[in-house]
């Protein structure tokens, strides 16, 4: 790792990983991730990516996305994805990316909860890992790509509202400045900090509380999406997600009794609402997930992945219904930016989970955040590229004295996300 950078982006998912592949290869980009490269939450996305299945498909996809979002979503940005939709998806294709095909070799779509038809590629059911793996092995064959693994960042060095780089510090503790004219957040949500979440538990939202430091604009900090179903289990831990698709397959959802209580296809907020009411009036800790009525062909060829871990947990969907329980899940809330992903602060860039654009409203709708992702990514490369560079202030040397403690600086940083969140009546 070099003091100097051309960008700096934290985090390597969908969208640090996208947005590093869409710059120039004359520019030296460090790319700095908490754990190992592959333990993003995009890896664990299963259900897949939306697309834009013609002109005649535009409206219900815009109505179904502003639907799921209660009608709060910025409708420019919603529109902005869905018309990239098509360019994303050739860009992957040609990157190497597989997506399930039928008999004819044409890509094959599914249909998931609050989708009006079918406009969802995937790969079996490990849709992300497909994606994200092929991007990082990409961005690994880049001369110009730098991956830093076990790098935390602990700070933003900031002038005068202008970024001029990330504070970072190694799983030795030690702690370094880091120099560039541009920096990317694409660190994810901050599903750690919950008890029960689908995330992985370093993802705890360090960008905003670094954000709440620096006065830089966040926004809906409170629009926490549950997600309906995911494997109940004793075991601690990151709990394990029972992808949407297999209700949009048609698996079904019962009671103790097991008699059918909700309808299965709703938007995620109300069908995780019902679940937590049939379960109130059950006293059970979970309902029940029927994938029979799927069939086996296709639980063992579109979803093998979740059989397997569902035969761990002591259950055969093919056999009997599975137990469910909503688990904390997406964060449609973040860093507030703009169009071309610019944050309030010069320089400082946001895209993916971290950052909040207004695609998504108060709700997201299902597969819509790989898209959103790299949609947005590829804005914040362009905007690198073509726009106009900031005027920086002189660098000034932090003192790195103030960074000795990795605990107290993170848990300081989770402390007032927390309490923004709970400001706004939210159980965090």
């Amino acid at each position: 790792m070099k003091e100097y950078y051309d960008a700096i982006i934290v985090g390597t998912g969908a969208a640090g990983l996208y947005c590093a592949l869409n710059l120039p290869e004359r520019k030296k980009v460090l790319m700095i991730t908490k754990k190992e490269a592959d333990q993003s939450d995009s890896f664990l996305a299963q259900g897949g990516i939306c697309m834009l299945r013609g002109e005649e498909d535009y409206e219900d996809y815009f109505e179904d996305t502003m639907r799921a979002g209660h009608y709060e979503n910025d409708k420019r940005a919603v529109d902005l994805m869905i018309r990239s939709s098509n360019t994303i998806i050739r860009d992957l294709l040609n990157r190497g990316v597989t997506f399930a095909r039928n008999e004819e070799g044409e890509l094959e779509f599914t249909r998931e909860g609050a989708h009006s038809k079918p406009r969802i590629l995937f790969y079996e059911d490990i849709t992300g890992k497909q994606i994200t793996q092929t991007l990082l092995d990409r961005a690994r064959e880049r001369d110009n790509i730098e991956i830093c693994e076990y790098m935390t960042m602990v700070d933003l060095i900031a002038e005068d509202n202008v970024c001029q780089g990330v504070i970072v510090m190694d799983e030795k503790d030690q702690v370094y400045p880091v120099y560039a004219p541009y920096v990317v957040w694409a660190c994810g949500g901050l599903g750690g900090l919950y008890h029960n979440s689908t995330n992985f538990p370093h993802i705890t939202g360090d960008a905003l509380g670094i954000a709440l430091k620096h006065g830089i604009a966040v926004e809906h900090l409170d629009y926490i999406q549950i997600h309906p179903t995911t494997l109940y289990s004793k075991k601690p831990g990151r709990r394990f997600l029972i992808s949407e698709s297999v209700r949009g397959e048609g698996a079904l959802l019962y009671d103790k009794n097991g008699q059918r209580f909700t309808e299965e296809l709703q938007p995620r907020d109300l069908l995780s609402q019902a679940i937590y009411k049939q379960m109130e009036k059950d006293g059970t800790d979970f309902v029940w997930e029927d994938m029979r009525p799927l069939g086996e062909k296709t639980i063992m060829e579109h979803f093998p992945n979740i059989y397997e871990r569902c035969l761990e947990e002591g259950f055969d969907p093919r056999k009997e219904p599975i137990p469910v329980v909503p688990a904390q899940h997406y964060f449609m809330g973040g860093i507030q930016v703009d169009l071309g992903s610019r944050t309030s602060m010069k320089g400082l860039y946001a895209c993916g989970e971290t950052s909040c654009n207004g695609v998504h409203g108060k709700n997201r709708l299902a597969s819509n955040s790989l898209l959103e992702s790299m949609v947005f990514a590829r804005r914040t490369a362009d905007d690198i590229i073509f726009g106009t560079r900031p005027d920086h202030a002189r660098i000034q040397t932090p003192d790195m004295k103030q960074y000795e403690n990795r605990e107290e600086i993170l848990s300081g940083y989770h402390h007032m996300v927390r309490n923004e969140i709970k400001k706004m009546g939210v159980r965090i």
